[in-house]
């Protein structure tokens, strides 16, 4: 791991995903979760504050970038929800199937690698009544902007850590056997329009 990927970009997605317009977008997503929780791709730990600790009995955050994880394990000493953490991947994470009651993904599957590899993993350990609760970025409804996206897209990743502008979230959960539920899109006021788009919703196993 280099210089940028160990000290720098831990640093700037930490920022980056720390903003308010981000945060309200958490803040409707996150305190939907219950039972026992898998956040995949926790980072540094935003969601902790939005959990709910009535409703949350605990959390299992899995993330590949351990200097994102320190950041995470600070802000886990102000959180009510017990917190246990695990450097992995999405695509083949050390934790038996069918455990948990919900699955939380917040600005991650646009960074996952192996994407329906990491969404079959996801299938395999929330439980056959459980659901995936998600708040993603992705591909825009307007031409003009996913040739934008398009353009954009090699740079982007190579600066925010593999990110793309262009996955079809909704698409990539129903591929990886998922029934989407609910689902609320728009542009995130306040973004550029080529990183802007959002989709907030919730997921069950099919």
């Amino acid at each position: 791991m280099g210089f940028y990927d160990r000290l720098v970009l831990p640093r700037l997605l930490d920022w980056g995903c720390g903003c308010s317009a981000v945060t309200q977008q958490r803040r409707k997503i996150v305190p939907l979760a219950t039972g026992r929780v898998l956040e995949v791709g926790i980072g540094s730990g935003h969601n902790l504050p939005h959990y709910d600790p009535a409703k949350v009995n605990a959390v299992v955050g899995v993330d590949p970038a351990a200097p994102s994880l320190d950041i995470a394990r600070r802000r886990a000493a102000r959180s009510a929800v017990p917190l246990e953490l695990l450097v992995s991947g999405g695509e083949s994470m050390p934790l038996p199937a069918s455990s948990f009651d919900t699955v939380v993904v917040t600005y991650t599957l646009c960074s996952i690698p192996g994407l329906s590899t990491a969404l079959a993993d996801m299938h395999r350990v929330l439980k056959p009544d459980g659901q995936l609760l998600f708040c993603e970025h992705g591909r825009a409804p307007d031409a003009n902007v996913v040739r934008w996206q398009a353009r954009l897209g090699p740079w982007w990743g190579r600066c925010f850590g593999g990110c793309h502008l262009d996955r079809d979230i909704p698409a990539e959960l129903s591929a990886g056997g998922f029934r989407v539920t609910r689902l609320e899109q728009a542009y995130l006021r306040g973004a550029p329009r080529f990183a802007g788009y959002h989709y907030i919703g919730a997921a069950r196993p099919q």
